[in-house]
């Protein structure tokens, strides 16, 4: 990753190692990059913001909208509620129903969400992935829910016996053109996917190692990838790449 990380700073300083689009010049020891986000509009925000401070161009691109599945969710029996996304954590509590069990967050974002939302995560794994939470998550576990996305792997539920409920949809959103940038950030499997049917061409950071495997097996070239697996790690890692 490291040599794809320079070839592209290498490409882009080629072109322009000081200036971003529109003239105006970027902080010291960052490269003039236009960075393609490809969050939900309405969770975009914080990270275009995070972006500009940095000095970087940034183009707003949803690839993905979020569905909420309006159903109660009955919480009521169960030892643990496991919710594996910032989304899954809001819908979970907007629906629970009864007295919320513990409840484990598979990574720092997540677990960041839930307490925004009042809820205090009693496990979170070193791992931020599905992988580490099976590897570090209590056993036995008791009864278990796994509160997720719809069609989300079978795995974790089956190696833990528990109980699946799907919590949202996730559809993909098709721009009519590609869009024009630099760099991607993608925060997800599904945008991976849906950017890569794109064609464009561009480079990506990601926010963790199961995105940067969709990724690459949709033929798209990582070159960072987020340490921490939230909204920090994935500005930290844009700016690794972007930083001269």
């Amino acid at each position: 990753m490291a040599q794809r990380r320079a070839h592209f700073l290498a490409s882009v300083s080629a072109r322009d190692a000081r200036t971003p689009i529109g003239g105006a010049r970027a902080p010291a020891g960052v490269v003039g990059v236009r960075v393609i986000v490809t969050r939900p509009r309405e969770q975009a925000g914080p990270l275009v913001a995070r972006l500009e401070a940095l000095g970087l161009d940034v183009v707003a691109c949803p690839l993905i909208e979020i569905e909420p599945i309006d159903a109660p969710v009955d919480v009521d029996g169960y030892d643990w509620v496991i919710v594996t996304s910032p989304n899954g954590a809001r819908e979970l509590v907007r629906r629970a129903r009864g007295e919320l069990p513990r409840v484990a967050a598979v990574g720092p974002g997540t677990a960041e969400t839930l307490r925004e939302l009042g809820v205090e995560p009693a496990f979170v794994p070193r791992v931020s992935s599905q992988e580490g939470l099976l590897a570090e998550f209590p056993r036995p576990g008791g009864r278990v829910l796994f509160a997720a996305a719809e069609g989300a792997r079978r795995g974790p539920v089956d190696e833990l016996g528990a109980d699946f409920v799907p919590l949202y949809r996730t559809r993909l959103v098709r721009p009519e053109h590609a869009p024009a940038g630099d760099l991607v950030v993608l925060a997800s499997a599904s945008a991976a996917r849906s950017f890569a049917a794109l064609g464009a061409g561009v480079p990506a950071v990601t926010i963790g190692p199961q995105t940067t495997r969709a990724a690459e097996a949709a033929g798209v070239d990582v070159v960072g990838e987020a340490k921490t697996h939230d909204l920090d790690g994935l500005v930290d890692a844009v700016r690794a790449v972007t930083s001269a």
